[in-house]
């Protein structure tokens, strides 16, 4: 890798890759790490403000016990268009709501029956 790093201006790195039996992809590719996670944000991205508008209408008292799904259709009939149901799903899973978002009744812990058996003396006849 450092033989190719030094001469690889002068005398080509593709050739070198070639003759040192050495991927010329992974010569690029471990020349430059980059760390995981560094993407840099789309430009179709929400901006906060807008992000916030979404959350501020997927909390609106209306809005609180639907689905993204539902929430999108409904303000698509309305005329309103705020971004994807998909975008919707991304805002609720940065802010960790995703989850069912209907209230669910609660059931308490179910104890199984259990039968014990005891040593019962008989006091009848035959003994």
């Amino acid at each position: 890798m450092r033989a190719v790093e030094e001469h690889g201006p002068r005398l080509g790195v593709a050739a070198l890759c070639v003759a040192l039996a050495f991927a010329r992809a992974t010569f690029y590719r471990r020349r430059s790490p980059k760390p995981p996670g560094c993407r840099a944000p789309s430009p179709r991205a929400l901006s906060p403000v807008e992000r916030q508008a979404v959350l501020d209408t997927l909390h609106e008292p209306r809005f609180v016990d639907l689905a993204p799904a539902e929430v999108h259709a409904t303000l698509l009939d309305e005329g309103t268009y705020l971004c994807s149901e998909r975008t919707m799903y991304r805002v609720l899973e940065a802010n960790q709501e995703v989850r069912e978002r209907r209230d669910q009744r609660r059931h308490p812990a179910y104890v199984k029956p259990e039968l014990l058996a005891t040593r019962r003396t008989s006091s009848g006849p035959g003994t």
